[in-house]
């Protein structure tokens, strides 16, 4: 079932005077219900699916253009503000099975907002490099894992970092896992996606980028390294790291030196260590 009326939604005490329309829906069949499900899964490469109150206030706060706001209608009295803060022209407010059926989380906090993907490519990097002293930008080649890829956008934006690049036949930087461990991260950072890997040195050489490759073989400690220069940081996939031929490719190789019963850190966490030894070396 639909229902739908227009309003003025009130916050802080005070109306807003913006018109918005409130459709109330109980069906999991819903059209909108539809094309939400898709952009959750993947299926709609130019928009974001972003769920959770912080991460949707985040979005407001960075100015990404929403599109649509689901909220749970449970949890409703407790978002007008950030619905209005949101903008959306549209607010579905959904019954409990009908939230559920778009939520991607166990525990929904009842809100979703779909929104376009912020525009970045190989430009909006660069625009970054040339206002940067010591440019440092992050290649993530291969990394299959959401959760790691998003967290290490949010300590890459923590760093200082100008931009990531992520390589073909990586995890989504703006799949609803990745923007959650992002935190935000993912809509003001520069993210150029689906590059191959020989391109994207193409393009380090071209910005003078030393490349510098992150491996545990290597005989370089991370804090031995010269961060002085400015560098591109290049990441391999979680269960491979980078190939010998990747690494004949890459100027630099570091490792972070550890206990000799530690086989290696996860990935976010070494992309953690040697960011912040690199902003530590530039301050």
């Amino acid at each position: 079932m639909i229902g739908a009326h227009c309003g003025r939604l009130r916050t802080g005490g005070k109306t807003n005077t913006r018109m918005r329309t409130i459709v109330k829906v109980t069906s999991r069949d819903n059209v909108s219900l539809k094309d939400a499900r898709r952009v959750r899964d993947g299926r709609s490469r130019d928009k974001m699916f972003i769920e959770g109150a912080r991460l949707v206030a985040e979005a407001i706060q960075s100015r990404v253009p929403i599109e649509q706001a689901f909220v749970s209608i449970d949890e409703a009295p407790h978002f007008t503000e950030l619905m209005t803060d949101a903008g959306a022209r549209t607010i579905y407010e959904l019954s409990s099975p009908a939230f559920q059926s778009i939520a991607d989380t166990v525990t929904s906090q009842g809100i979703v907002v779909i929104s376009h993907r912020p525009t970045a490519d190989d430009a909006s990097i660069a625009a970054r490099i040339a206002e940067t002293t010591i440019p440092l930008v992050v290649l993530l080649h291969r990394i299959n894992n959401p959760s790691n890829l998003g967290a290490i956008v949010r300590t890459a934006e923590a760093a200082g970092a100008a931009g990531v690049i992520v390589s073909e036949e990586s995890a989504d930087a703006f799949s609803p896992k990745a923007l959650r461990a992002s935190m935000g991260s993912a809509f003001r950072l520069p993210i150029w996606q689906g590059v191959a890997f020989e391109d994207a040195l193409a393009w380090a050489k071209q910005n003078r980028l030393t490349t510098t490759g992150a491996d545990a073989e290597a005989r370089v400690a991370h804090y031995e390294l010269d961060w002085q220069k400015p560098r591109m940081l290049i990441f391999g996939s979680e269960a491979h790291g980078l190939s010998d031929e990747e690494r004949a490719q890459i100027g630099d190789v570091i490792q972070i030196p550890m206990e000799r019963e530690v086989e290696s850190l996860n990935l976010a966490v070494a992309a953690g260590v040697i960011l912040f030894e690199a902003r530590r070396s530039r301050q």
